[in-house]
């Protein structure tokens, strides 16, 4: 929220001089961030007030084109010509005159020119050039009371200091005027005076005054109206008004308009007013009906919701409650009598409602963060008063209001709660002195024990925790000391969490890049991805409450996340992608998992509690995903790069199951969203089990075409959380013995079926060399590694052929010809009768 500081003085007046910078720091120590502090007005200099004394019109151009003879004094030397293009004021009227050497916003630099054959000695300004809003339509037109020749910035009070307050959702009375200054008073232990002030003496419920209803409770529980007749339609917002709303970033737009602005400012109270003559019948506040309909003052056709919360007449809805007004009810330029509206309106309603029509106002911000539910009445009536006063009209006396009963909070606490919390002694009186700063009224019960009812326009406050929290606050977060926590001796990263990091170096050594996509998605995902009808990923967490109405669910995989930034990159000249994301996914049970129970506050939760609340909790396990597209390897000098293919989706798979260690298999499998005949299925058997923990390969086209990304694109994902598992079974890493003898190759080439996967044949190799080598088979066996596959003539039909590479060496020895070729004879024979495999050709062991 943009607040002036003149404004909040106001109402906690500071002992002069005023520091704006100490302001600043006063009000982020209590937990308000000032995001901004900006010295307005500094910059206007020689602009002045000054009248006109005769205008004469120039023709012969395409637009209007006047040449003023303007005075800013008593002395005949104190008049000068000035050329304007503006025809809203007359002779004698006061304007701002910016005269040569002047200095307008922005540092635009003032000076005589000539134009239009005339020498134009200074500028008569609008409100836009001084920075008082967007309207260049017309001059400034000043009152007739303005004293000529005085300073303009000085008499409007445009140099003024504003703040930049980023107000928390939990902090709604903060988005006020009323609210900053309370705290600013709380803060420099000045008085406050509250802007609200007292219902006027004799105020009551007349039967003349435009009658309330309220239809749905839920929605509302106080809805207050008020009457102004006989208003001048041609009455104009006072310039202090409009220089304030300027400078909290509002426009003015018509008296009617700027006075419930102001005092929505002021007072955090959202008000709006209607045209009298334009209302048909009673006025009530219920929810939307089916089909209803409503124009907004932004000349929108809203389809209503039955969740919606509308105000209506006997036409139907005039408004949709607290977020934005309807276009029929408006008060026009040429209205004399006007109804205010004043209400105290459901939170979270209002809040659902700007969501669903993305229409978010100042107005619905403050409704849905709760507002002074004891506001209504003595807003709206000070908002007639100013009105009439402004406008000329007169109040009609009373007013009408329907309420819904409002249980108050009352709340028990510890007097030492908030020393317990921040570890600091304050002490009983600080902590009832602070909760009645806040507004509180606060008993003290016996035990030390504090009854407190916390005040109407602290809608957060409903828990002992909320008010140890304020009193902590109010004393400032600075008086917490700060002390590093002591680590306990022997503890650090959990085994996962070392997995993870070991995981995310080895697939960033491999040239990914590490990303966070959004947590979020769409029913439309599913679809783009092929899932099947009956396929767990499409059981998703719905949010209640979603960011975006586009994706209103918790994401089951993270590759549609993964696809949308590989897209977003290559939209951007960046095609050659290996990105990869190590996430959380939320998989709901078959049966759904039901409402979580509440959690209390004021106490840590027990082990029956916890375990209720994670029964209602989704299945949340943590996946590795990898997505590749365009070139693995980039053109140049050296020639043509490489396209993505599936194995390098495979490899990535394998550089994270390495960096587990645990033993895997990979075979020939079809599953969504992968190509049928290029994707691979990794399978952990060891340990009594077989899971499998995720898929490779190469996506299939549709879901490429759905994606928009570049064809043959590839992924890969695991299960983190079952491979974090299964690793925690794999027995300690014993450093290997490095043999300083010489090392023995043979080459196999095997023909096998081409259906037999090449992982079983070289699974039958090892078996084979320790079947003879005894419990020194892996000994023997120091690597193995497919380096040929053949398809053709010469393997047969409906076979393939595999050659391999066979390194042996011994611990103790140099090996002999004869016991290479007894290991390699063994390992033949094996993959033989394990996959039926011929063997093709024997070279000779080389050392």
């Amino acid at each position: 929220m943009l607040v002036p500081l003149s404004w909040l003085l106001e109402y906690a007046p500071l002992p002069e001089p005023v520091d704006p910078a100490e302001v600043g720091r006063r009000l982020t120590g209590i937990g308000l961030e000032i995001e901004a502090v900006e010295h307005v007005g500094a910059q206007i200099r020689g602009v002045v007030v000054a009248r006109v004394l005769e205008i004469e019109e120039l023709t012969g151009h395409k637009k209007p084109i006047r040449y003023c003879l303007v005075i800013t004094g008593e002395r005949p030397e104190e008049q000068r010509w000035v050329i304007c293009g503006a025809t809203n004021f007359a002779v004698g009227d006061l304007v701002p005159l910016a005269l040569p050497g002047a200095t307008l916003p922005g540092g635009i630099s003032i000076g005589s020119r000539k134009a239009y054959g005339k020498l134009s000695d200074g500028m008569i300004c609008s409100a836009a050039e001084l920075a008082l809003g967007d309207d260049h339509s017309g001059i400034l037109v000043l009152p007739a009371d303005a004293p000529l020749g005085a300073d303009f910035a000085e008499y409007a009070g445009l140099r003024d200091v504003v703040y930049d307050v980023n107000v928390t959702p939990d902090k709604g009375h903060a988005l006020s005027v009323r609210g900053l200054a309370r705290e600013l008073a709380s803060a420099f232990a000045v008085p406050f005076a509250d802007p609200a002030g007292e219902l006027p003496a004799g105020d009551k419920p007349d039967p003349r005054v435009y009658q309330a209803s309220i239809g749905d409770p839920s929605a509302c529980d106080r809805f207050a109206l008020r009457e102004v007749s006989g208003i001048d339609p041609a009455a104009v917002t006072p310039l202090s008004i409009r220089v304030r709303l300027a400078r909290c970033g509002m426009r003015s737009v018509s008296l009617a308009v700027d006075v419930t602005n102001y005092l929505m400012l002021e007072l955090g109270q959202p008000m709006h007013a209607f045209d009298r003559d334009r209302l048909q019948g009673p006025i009530a506040v219920r929810r939307g009906r089916e089909g209803e309909k409503l124009e907004t003052l932004d000349h929108v056709v809203r389809q209503l919701d039955p969740d919606d919360i509308v105000i209506t007449d006997s036409s139907g809805p005039i408004s949709m409650a607290g977020t934005m007004g309807g276009l029929a009810t408006e008060v026009s330029s040429a209205a004399v009598n006007v109804v205010i509206e004043a209400a105290h309106f459901s939170a979270p309603g209002i809040a659902r409602m700007s969501r669903r029509h993305r229409l978010f106002s100042e107005a619905s911000a403050r409704f849905e963060r709760g507002v002074d539910y004891e506001l209504p009445l003595r807003a709206s009536a000070k908002a007639a008063a100013l009105l009439a006063s402004l406008g000329g009209g007169s109040v009609v006396a009373g007013y009408s209001l329907a309420s819904a009963p409002i249980e108050p909070v009352t709340i028990e606490i510890a007097g030492d709660l908030p020393d317990r919390v921040a570890g600091v002694s304050y002490g009983a009186d600080t902590v009832v002195r602070r909760l009645r700063e806040a507004g509180c009224s606060v008993a003290v019960d016996a035990g030390d024990r504090l009854v407190v009812r916390p005040p109407s326009w602290r809608p957060d406050l409903t828990d002992p925790s909320d008010l140890a929290e304020e009193v902590i606050r109010i004393e400032g977060y600075d008086k917490i000391g700060i002390a590093m926590p002591r680590a306990v001796a022997g503890h650090g990263r959990t085994a996962a969490q070392r997995l993870r990091i070991e995981v995310a170096q080895a697939l960033a050594g491999s040239g990914f890049v590490e990303v966070i996509s959004s947590p979020f998605g769409s029913q439309d995902d599913f679809g783009k991805m092929q899932l099947p009808a009956d396929d767990a990923r499409r059981r998703a967490v719905r949010l209640a409450n979603p960011i975006s109405g586009d994706e209103p669910l918790m994401r089951t995989s993270l590759l549609p996340g993964l696809l949308r930034v590989a897209w977003r990159n290559a939209g951007r000249g960046f095609p050659d992608l290996a990105l990869f994301e190590i996430g959380q996914v939320f998989l709901e049970a078959e049966g759904g998992c039901g409402a979580a129970p509440v959690l209390p506050v004021d106490h840590a939760p027990g082990k029956a509690e916890v375990k209720r609340f994670d029964a209602a909790l989704p299945a949340q396990p943590r996946l590795v995903g990898c997505v590749l597209t365009g070139k693995i390897e980039t053109s140049g000098w050296w020639g043509e790069g490489r396209q993505v293919s599936l194995y390098d989706a495979i490899e990535a798979a394998r550089t994270v199951l390495g960096a587990s260690r645990v033993p895997y298999e990979v075979l020939a499998s079809q599953a969504e969203p992968w190509h049928p005949g290029r994707c691979a299925t990794f399978v952990v058997s060891a340990f009594g089990e077989e899971v499998v923990v995720g898929h490779a390969g190469e996506l299939h086209p549709r879901v490429i075409g759905a994606f928009r990304l570049a064809p043959r694109t590839c992924a890969m994902e695991l299960d983190l959380s079952a491979i974090e598992r299964l690793a925690g079974l794999v027995p300690p890493v014993q450093a290997p013995f490095i043999s300083g003898y010489p090392v023995a190759t043979s080459d196999v080439a095997l023909a096998v079926p081409s259906a037999v996967p090449a992982a079983r044949v070289q699974e039958a190799l090892v078996a084979g060399v320790r079947s003879v080598a005894g419990s020194h088979g892996a000994a023997l066996l120091e690597g193995i590694r497919l380096f040929d596959v053949y398809r053709g003539e010469q393997a047969g039909a409906g076979n393939k052929s595999l050659a391999y590479t066979l390194r042996f060496r011994a611990p103790d020895r140099t090996l002999t010809d004869e016991e290479v070729a007894i290991a390699r004879d063994a390992a033949v024979a094996e993959a033989a009768r394990r996959t039926g495999a011929v063997l093709r050709s024997a070279p000779d062991a080389s050392a």
